[in-house]
């Protein structure tokens, strides 16, 4: 039944197949014949604008023709003579080449030879007025070149005017059966579109009512037979087919597994005393192992060292039964420290036998990070503390630097006025009343340069302002000294009248680190004119220090912390940091820098 059914199926398809070729083969003859017709019919109507236009040219050229001759009648000058005379010439020649491409046909302009009666006979009528013109324009010209028979041009120009004007309308009469012509040709061509059309139609309507319609029911049929065939197959087959399916599904599911458990995990199969059942591929390959050709326990696989195969084979021998999840250090073959995750699983496969399912990570990269960051921090640490030495060292030397300053103000300064004081009080002579007068008097002078001399050492220990007024009044004082001291321009602005108390270890830093980058501005940026300003907002108090000193690159001289600018930024930083602050360095090498001090409040 079902073979039969095929054979029929078979030969239906074959004739089918003929049946569409008949019918796309009638439909491409039809297209084709209907497109030769057509393109025939656009290359005869190519050239019909082109004449056209041609013809209407005509008609322009007999009037400039005229005109230039009207003109060149009147003009007396020898040389607009020969202009004028070149131009018509030109005219002429075109005028000429147009008529005759008209009359006779030109290849080049696409114009055909042959032409309809009444063309003809319409270039026939215009010949002898065309003809008249150009003979009597050459004779015109050659009496104008020579410059004689000025009565004779005279009836020249009256006789071209006379012909221009019938050449004129017979070429309005040319031009309007040239016009006519090709509407009748537009007009066939649209009556022959429309005939190609109703043919093709009448083609695709036979097609349907004798080929596709009779083609479609027997298709119809067939496919009913193939189908009443198919449902018996597949009842017949139904049974075998779902188990084969069922049977297809369970083996895929294994191999699935299978080879996401090779290729994904390292992992094996280990018996109770030691010895390996199976290793998959991956792991395999990490251990360098060929299961093929050596038969050896998990532990004789998993190290050569002696030492960490007696510590894997006394876990398994121990834990067997419960199971076990660690880290482990392993040396492969080739001598290298692998670091791997185990997971020891243990797996009852009878009653009397059980098996451990071994899992393990590869974890070395992991490892060998964590001791990169380890061994970086303690670097960092080391760097760190070796830094705070530095710094520590540093403030022990600028204290020392401080105190050794402050003794030679106290013995050189303060100590030499005191001594002299001393002195001068031994060597006063009451009885000698002018010259003790005049003891006095310097005596005094003397005295109050000592005390002059104690307010700036103790100014510069801890001003008074800042500890009886607050930083506000202390910046002010600092800039007026700093000022007056130097000769320096030191100017300070309060912007945001700011008169709040601070904690007073946050106002001494605030002024050290105020007085440093001041120094530092007159010390190694020579500069003339420094300007400190103050501003808070509700949570931040700001200190900038401007100066138009030589300025110096803050990149370069961050790295060089062994140099003085160097450390100088690094302690600048270091107490900002300490009274939870940030420093913003702002410098341009020989137009100035600017520092700024944010200090949380």
């Amino acid at each position: 039944m079902k073979n039969s059914v095929a054979a029929s199926a078979d030969i239906s398809f074959k004739n089918l197949r003929r049946l569409y070729l008949f019918a796309l083969l009638t439909i491409a003859i039809t297209v084709i014949l209907s497109q030769l017709l057509l393109q025939y019919n656009l290359y005869s109507q190519l050239s019909d604008s082109r004449i056209i236009n041609i013809s209407g040219k005509q008609r322009m050229l007999s009037q400039k023709l005229t005109k230039e001759i009207l003109i060149l009648n009147y003009v007396i000058d020898s040389t607009k003579t020969n202009q004028e005379i070149s131009r018509i010439k030109e005219t002429i020649a075109l005028w000429k080449f147009n008529q005759n491409a008209l009359e006779n046909g030109n290849d080049s302009l696409g114009f055909p030879k042959e032409k309809s009666k009444e063309l003809s006979e319409l270039f026939k009528n215009a010949k002898p007025n065309f003809e008249s013109i150009i003979s009597d324009a050459s004779l015109f010209l050659e009496n104008r070149k020579t410059g004689i028979k000025e009565v004779e041009n005279k009836k020249l120009v009256k006789s071209i005017l006379k012909n221009e004007v019938v050449f004129l309308s017979k070429m309005n009469q040319i031009v309007s059966e040239y016009d006519k012509e090709a509407l009748e040709k537009v007009t066939l061509q649209r009556k022959t579109e429309y005939a190609i059309l109703l043919f093709t139609l009448l083609v695709l309507l036979l097609e349907f009512l004798f080929i596709f319609k009779p083609t479609n029911k027997k298709i119809e049929k067939l496919i009913s037979k193939l189908l009443f065939s198919q449902k018996k197959a597949l009842k017949l087959a139904q049974d075998t087919e779902i188990m084969s399916e069922i049977k297809e599904n369970s083996v895929k599911e294994l191999k699935s597994l299978n080879y996401a458990m090779e290729n994904t995990l390292l992992y094996c199969r280990v018996a109770p005393d030691g010895s390996l059942i199976h290793i998959g591929e991956k792991f395999s390959k990490l251990l360098q192992y060929n299961p093929f050709v050596s038969d050896k326990t998990f532990s004789q696989v998993l190290t050569p060292i002696e030492k960490e195969q007696q510590l894997i084979d006394q876990i398994i021998s121990q834990r067997h039964r419960s199971g076990w999840q660690g880290e482990m250090s392993i040396t492969n073959r080739n001598g290298e420290a692998i670091w791997l995750e185990l997971s020891m699983v243990p797996v009852t496969i009878t009653k009397e036998e059980s098996e451990l399912l071994i899992i393990c990570f590869d974890i070395t990269e992991r490892k060998k990070a964590e001791q990169e960051v380890e061994r970086l921090n303690v670097e960092n640490v080391t760097h760190k503390i070796n830094q705070q030495k530095v710094i520590s060292s540093k403030i022990v030397e600028n204290q020392e630097n401080e105190q050794n300053r402050i003794a030679r103000e106290i013995h050189d300064g303060i100590g030499q006025m005191l001594t002299g004081l001393k002195f001068s009080l031994e060597s006063i002579n009451l009885d000698d009343k002018e010259k003790a007068a005049q003891k006095i008097e310097y005596l005094k002078t003397l005295s109050l340069d000592i005390i002059k001399g104690v307010r700036t050492a103790t100014f510069n220990l801890m001003p008074p302002e800042l500890s009886d007024h607050g930083i506000n009044s202390a910046l002010a004082k600092l800039c007026q000294e700093l000022s007056k001291l130097t000769g320096k321009n030191i100017l300070f602005y309060n912007k945001s009248n700011f008169d709040q108390r601070l904690d007073s270890l946050i106002e001494i830093n605030i002024y050290r680190l105020t007085q440093e980058a001041i120094n530092n501005a007159i010390k190694y940026a020579n500069s003339s004119h420094i300007i400190v300003q103050l501003s808070h907002s509700n949570s931040i108090l700001s200190i900038t220090i401007d100066d138009n000193g030589k300025g110096f690159d803050v990149i370069e001289a961050e790295k060089k912390r062994n140099s003085e600018s160097g450390m100088g930024l690094l302690f600048m930083k270091e107490r900002i940091q300490y009274i939870n602050g940030r420093v913003f360095i702002n410098s341009i090498p020989s137009e100035g820098t600017r520092i700024t001090f944010n200090i949380p409040i």
